[in-house]
């Protein structure tokens, strides 16, 4: 396989963008879009300055460091064609528990105008019924009352921005680039909400010289497995100790709120906009709701592969079902997009081999991604008393998903719920299949005043026990 080589010199570039979260999404996407912008000679100021907070990412940061921090990126094209990139514009990498002041004077770098963040949709800290930051988490309260020692990321990031402003190191833009509504509002809610309570002057400061913008991302980025390492080592013909691979759509929709200028994105596909609603609604509610939608049920049926499944016709007419009869009357269209064209693309990119994503990852934190995902448009659809099949055979899936641990095949199976409550864990235990409708993910939708839900819930938590998950999604689909 050829390698597509950077045109830049690396030591000539310098650091603008501070980036917490060095995930495989990130360095798909982010750092795709930015180490070709390098190329071009007036965009060199753009260099990303990774920061990784957590004890587990010690793993990727020993390996990335290993190679002067460069690795390969492969894209997968439906096609079956792939195309492999070398990644040069992770110009530095930054691990907090090994060196958090290194961090904090990163925040406050005169020279980082731009901080993006990919901490997942959990890593905001807001209650999902309020939509408040919860100022009472045990580590949130060790930062509020020792801001010299911050072990999370509000407490990075309010101290980084009290060294900014005592040193004049000018206005600066906080842009998230996770899977949730409203993306900016939401991390400008839950920044400031931690900075008020902390340092008042600080929140007014940062009212004046930091935005938020909102905006949209996509592309699809598998976790990279220890055989997925050899795999692409030996297709690529690299030694890479973390490679990445993706699927060959890519798509970064933001809000033109810059305060303290921005890399020339729009040169390598980056679209910008002066409001990002429509794109993030219909990417939610098509492709982050559809994966969701799709994730338990295979699960249950003993699928791993995300395009395995996809070759079950029941499970592909349930997701377009889904799509067009529960999803479509709800979401306008953005200007210039045919949505019968992006329902049918994500079929064929869930369907796409090359890329072969984990169900597991999909399931991954649905406490999380039920609110994000499901929960906006199923109030909708009660509210409209649509029909309610699918949503109820979702949540009954994920009720025996985490309450059995075992698909139909016999398999067992571990849960990761990274954000579950202990009084989560009590509803899923409960041999009472209604308490499992008060769990955290669901707060923001009445579930159980819907007879409608209420009876084809029931209905599915029965047949799915007693008949297995095939069973019963055949019985939806005809």
């Amino acid at each position: 396989m050829n390698m597509i080589y950077y045109n830049y010199d690396v030591s000539e570039i310098r650091t603008g963008i501070l980036h917490i979260g060095v995930g495989n999404f990130h360095r798909a996407h982010q750092q795709f879009y930015t180490n070709i912008l390098l190329n071009d000679e007036d965009q060199k100021n753009w260099g990303i300055c990774g920061v990784c907070l957590l004890p587990s990412d010690e793993k990727i940061v020993n390996n990335l460091r290993a190679q002067n921090l460069q690795y390969s990126l492969t894209v997968c094209g439906r096609s079956g064609k792939d195309e492999v990139y070398k990644i040069g514009s992770l110009k530095e990498l930054i691990w907090g528990v090994e060196d958090p002041e290194a961090v904090v004077k990163k925040i406050a770098d005169k020279g980082v105008k731009i901080i993006t963040l990919t901490i997942t949709e959990g890593g905001y800290n807001l209650d999902k019924e309020t939509g408040e930051f919860i100022l009472e988490d045990e580590k949130i309260q060790h930062d509020l009352k020792d801001s010299s020692n911050p072990i999370t990321v509000f407490g990075f990031m309010a101290e980084g921005l009290r060294q900014r402003q005592r040193q004049s190191a000018g206005a600066i833009t906080i842009l998230s680039c996770d899977n949730l509504q409203h993306n900016g509002t939401t991390a400008k809610r839950a920044f400031l909400s931690f900075i008020e309570a902390q340092d008042p002057e600080l929140a007014a400061w940062v009212k004046e010289n930091v935005t938020f913008p909102n905006s949209m991302v996509d592309r699809i980025t598998p976790a990279t497995t220890q055989e997925d390492v050899e795999r692409l080592n030996k297709r690529n013909g690299t030694d890479d100790r973390a490679p990445v691979y993706c699927e060959d759509f890519a798509q970064w929709v933001i809000e033109d709120q810059f305060i303290a200028g921005r890399p020339a994105w729009e040169r390598v596909g980056v679209e910008f906009t002066n409001d990002v609603t429509t794109f993030e609604n219909m990417k939610l509610s098509l492709l982050n709701a559809s994966h969701t939608l799709l994730s338990y049920p295979a699960f249950l049926m003993g699928y791993r592969k995300v395009d395995q499944a996809m070759e079950d016709k029941n499970l592909v007419k349930f997701i377009r079902d889904f799509m067009d009869k529960d999803i479509t009357p709800f979401v306008p269209a953005p200007e210039n997009t045919d949505l019968e064209k992006y329902k049918q693309t994500l079929i064929e990119r869930f369907a796409n081999h090359s890329v072969s994503d984990q169900v597991s990852r999909l399931c991954f934190d649905g406490i999380s991604k039920f609110p994000v995902y499901i929960i906006p448009n199923l109030d909708k659809m009660i509210k409209g008393v649509k029909d309610l099949t699918r949503p109820a055979f979702l949540i009954a899936s994920y009720r025996h998903y985490l309450k059995y641990k075992t698909d139909e095949r016999g398999n067992a199976f571990e849960t990761a719920e990274p954000w579950i409550t202990e009084n989560d864990r009590q509803l899923i235990d409960s041999e009472n299949a209604h308490d499992f409708l008060d769990l955290s993910a669901f707060k923001g939708v009445q579930l159980k005043t819907s007879e409608q839900f209420i009876n084809q819930y029931n209905s599915f938590v029965e047949d799915i026990k007693n008949s297995g998950t095939s069973s019963v999604l055949q019985s939806i689909i005809k």
